[in-house]
């Protein structure tokens, strides 16, 4: 049925008669590829006949994984106007259905990639929480695919909390299998192409990109064979802009002016590893009274352990009292010495204090003084080949006073810019792009080309050539069993 539905891509009128008898068939998988099949033939194209059949299919067929796919549907016919497709979603994502809420978060998804809208982030967020887990890993990636290129400043910088709980659903060990599962896919999606690249089904000039929709019709089968997956690959679009000259090379110097905040369509920062910090032993403090007492008592087990008579006790009964006088004596020298130079230093912080008030002139040691955070540009210059995101580019517009002009000036500064050079006759600063290495570093080559011929044919050269066919046939007749 999906090929089928693949065959009638871009047909329009021209398929309505086999979508017909597919959607009238009895068989649930026919009706399922009917469903992509109106998607595809209608995909840009905002057709009322066709978004009324798929909201009717959505409501009313028995099977769930038709009415999932009518849902998603609905992003396919309408990603021109993508606005509309969070509006006829609303109730949707309110079904009893889980099948019908997933599909509403991967239709609201798809059709606001890459835009950051509040109000769409708003409709997902309490499907994040939903009681069904694989509604959950559906909005997760739809939130994932609004968030795509968007900075930290995005939604009220709820954008780094997304990115927080995404993560910690990947570690927590409660999660269901499914929820990890949206939470990874979420991960490489909110990142893809090095934060690069977007999900986009059509071109600048208004044109349906058939590699982008055919690619996102086949992710979506990831629900029933996760190796299609891979297809996502083909859905998004890098978000470049280059300006390049008569030779195809792009200009160093040639640069476009934005004007809106960097920090607006900045990269999000990378993430930093917590380095935990190993605790240090305290070492204890041995005061010199504990000192005194030990160094007094090994003394004590000494002369016992040597005199056992009573004189020598006695002696040492003396000798251990006269010590406790003394070193009572020394404790209360100590402390009143202690007390009065503490009492002396207050006495001459107080004085310093009074001198520094009445002396004019003295120097006063400075406080360190915290560095003032700059006021943030209100513009900025993008330099030759960057990123452009197609947000950023309606902030964007050319600077025609450089030397490097575009030759079509009331173009949007996106994708590929050919320019004019004003100084040909000037030494040019420019850059190559550089092709794809064949033999990238740290993999192996491929092999060389060769020829294989099977072992039975005349004249077969290599292995299983002339020579190992010979010797087979020897064998044979030697032992016509073998």
């Amino acid at each position: 049925s999906m090929g089928l539905a693949l065959m009638n891509y871009g047909q329009e009128e021209n398929a309505d008669a086999a979508i017909e008898e597919m959607r009238s068939d009895r068989d649930p998988i026919l009706r399922y590829g009917a469903q992509y099949s109106i998607a595809l033939a209608y995909c840009g194209t905002g057709s009322n006949k066709a978004i009324r059949i798929l909201l009717h299919t959505a409501v009313s067929d028995v099977s769930d994984d038709v009415r999932m796919a009518a849902v998603i549907g609905l992003a396919f016919v309408l990603y021109k106007t993508p606005e509309r497709v969070p509006q006829l979603v609303k109730l949707l994502l309110e079904s009893f259905n889980p099948h019908v809420r997933y599909a509403s978060c991967m239709a609201v998804g798809i059709a606001m990639a890459g835009t950051g809208d509040p109000e769409s982030l708003a409709l997902l967020e309490p499907m994040l929480e939903d009681m069904t887990d694989y509604v959950r890993q559906g909005a997760l990636i739809g939130t994932a695919m609004i968030y795509m290129e968007q900075s930290d400043q995005s939604n009220s910088r709820k954008i780094r909390s997304f990115r927080e709980k995404i993560t910690s659903i990947v570690s927590d060990k409660h999660q269901s299998t499914l929820t990890k599962m949206g939470a990874i896919l979420a991960k490489g999606i909110i990142d893809a192409g090095g934060r690069n690249q977007s999900l986009v089904l059509g071109s600048r000039n208004g044109f349906t990109k058939m590699t982008s929709a055919v690619g996102l019709t086949l992710w979506l089968q990831y629900w029933h064979w996760f190796p299609m997956m891979h297809m996502f690959s083909l859905a998004v679009t890098p978000t470049f802009t280059i300006g390049l000259n008569k030779d195809f090379k792009f200009p160093k110097n040639f640069e476009i002016q934005c004007n809106a905040k960097p920090s607006m369509f900045a990269y999000p920062k990378k993430l930093e590893e917590k380095k935990e910090e190993k605790k240090k032993r305290v070492e204890t403090v041995t005061l010199s009274t504990t000192a005194k007492n030990k160094a007094r008592l090994a003394r004590k087990k000494a002369k016992e352990g040597g005199d056992k008579d009573d004189t020598a006790m006695d002696v040492d009964k003396d000798e251990s009292c006269a010590e406790k006088s003394e070193d009572k004596n020394d404790l209360d020298k100590e402390r009143s010495d202690e007390d009065k130079e503490k009492s002396d230093d207050a006495e001459e912080a107080k004085d310093d204090e009074a001198d520094g008030m009445e002396v004019d002139g003295e120097e006063i040691p400075e406080k360190k003084i915290k560095k003032k955070r700059e006021p943030e540009p209100s513009s900025f210059r993008v330099s030759n080949p960057s990123r452009i995101t197609l947000a950023q580019s309606e902030y964007c517009e050319f600077d025609l006073n450089q030397r490097y002009r575009p030759i079509r000036p009331e173009e949007k500064p996106f994708g590929v810019i050919i320019l004019t050079d004003s100084t040909p006759d000037e030494e040019e600063d420019v850059g190559a792009v550089q092709a794809p290495s064949l033999e990238p570093e740290g993999e192996c080559a491929p092999p060389e080309p060769f020829e294989w011929t099977p072992p039975d044919a005349p004249g077969a050269g290599g292995p299983g050539g002339s020579e190992e066919s010979a010797i087979a046939a020897e064998s044979m007749e030697e032992d016509p069993k073998k």
